[in-house]
């Protein structure tokens, strides 16, 4: 009896069955959004609330009730702002028949101007009003089904993630065992390592960019406020919220309130000045504000940063744009725990990632200073070089034996 010699197969095949592997991933991922988007939100919502679990057990409550509070916490925080969102948005209600007559003015004026300089017949605001509505009408089914399709996507996301995430976190020894016995037993600290890095990078991000967003929104509201815009502290929190949404949030959350002050005020340097208030913000928020508080715990290259957020676009819509860059920075840190791999992980991080050396732990300085160095571009101190014993002499060895 011979063994089966073992056919080599030549790298076109294994890079074939790749593909189609990864094409098929990319097809189920997509088929089941409304399966696999719950499930994200939970482990990643499930990540940042397990250090609140973890304390309120060492303080000897029952597991189903500090996962219970730990939720409860979140859902009383979303109603908070909801609820802050609602109350605005119906004093801006209130406004709106004004803004529009005013709107209706500044359009008047505007075409007039721009049909002196390029001579052209002007339209009048009810023929766009008209013609706007015929587009409105042909386009309704479609945009009423949409509606739908999402508002029953919403309520079935909000029904099923505190579902998941009470069920992620009470399960939570069960699952980890679970995933042990596919590992060999001397194995499992490396899968251990990786997975206590993940839950490190994630619940890094998530607190983070929760800090980051309080922070802009204290910014955007200073900004807006000195300006005198109206509703100045709504529109801070609803761009900061939107900021979520790597290079494109502050956008749309900043043509808005540029829009109402340049109706209010009909000056377009007002708008202008809004849009500035915004940029300036988030160029600080971006530069300074976000590699400090994060604290580089999701360490991604801009380019890998766009790139996942237009495949979390095509792939999800708005929701997979959210998700983009914390599920980037979780492939990053499996390819990195991989020396197959570990290349890849590279090419998606940062270049301070191929740095041999590493920031001093020991420094304990305070925030204002690490503030102060980042403003002014200065590295951060680097950990000394580790001492090496003395190397011995081979003759004195040999001669000593």
């Amino acid at each position: 009896m011979h063994a089966p010699t073992q056919v080599k197969q030549p790298p076109v095949v294994y890079f074939t069955l790749f593909l189609v592997g990864l094409s098929l991933l990319v097809f189920v991922l997509h088929k089941l959004d409304d399966l696999f988007l719950p499930l994200i939100y939970a482990i990643l919502l499930s990540l940042l609330l397990m250090p609140i679990v973890t304390r309120l057990e060492k303080w000897r409550w029952p597991r189903m009730l500090s996962i219970a509070t730990a939720i409860l916490l979140v859902v009383i925080g979303i109603a908070l702002l909801f609820g802050f969102f609602g109350s605005q948005i119906i004093g801006l209600r209130s406004e709106l028949p004004l803004i529009q007559s005013k709107l209706v003015v500044l359009f008047d004026q505007t075409q007039q101007q721009l049909a002196q300089r390029f001579h052209f017949q002007p339209m009048s605001h009810e023929q766009v009003i008209d013609s706007s509505l015929a587009a409105l009408q042909k386009q309704s089914s479609k945009y009423l089904g949409s509606t739908l399709n999402t508002t029953l996507g919403v309520l079935s996301t909000v029904t099923l993630v505190p579902i998941y995430i009470f069920c992620f976190l009470y399960y939570r020894d069960h699952l980890r065992q679970f995933m042990f016995r596919f590992v060999e037993a001397d194995k499992r600290t490396t899968v251990l390592h990786t997975v206590d890095n993940i839950q490190h990078v994630v619940q890094g991000y998530m607190t983070g960019l929760l800090t980051v967003i309080v922070v802009v929104s204290v910014m955007n509201a200073v900004g807006l406020l000195a300006l005198g815009v109206k509703y100045a502290i709504f529109f801070a929190v609803f761009a900061s919220v939107l900021a979520v949404i790597p290079y494109i949030g502050i956008i749309v959350g900043s043509i808005i309130p540029a829009l109402i002050t340049y109706v209010e005020t009909g000056s377009l340097t007002h708008g202008l000045a809004v849009i500035g208030v915004f940029m300036v913000v988030q160029f600080i928020s971006d530069n300074i504000l976000a590699p400090l508080i994060t604290a580089s715990k999701v360490s991604l290259n801009p380019l890998t940063a766009i790139i996942a957020l237009i495949l979390g676009a095509q792939l999800w819509g708005t929701p997979g744009m959210i998700l983009s860059v914390p599920l980037s920075a979780v492939i990053k840190v499996v390819l990195d725990a991989n020396r197959v791999t570990e290349p890849w992980g590279f090419l998606l991080g940062d270049v301070g990632d191929g740095e041999t050396t590493q920031k001093d732990p020991s420094d304990d300085r305070g925030f204002v200073a690490k503030l102060w160095d980042q403003v002014r571009g200065k590295r951060p101190p680097l950990a000394p070089e580790p001492k090496l014993p003395p190397m011995r002499n081979p003759r004195h060895a040999a001669v000593k034996s």
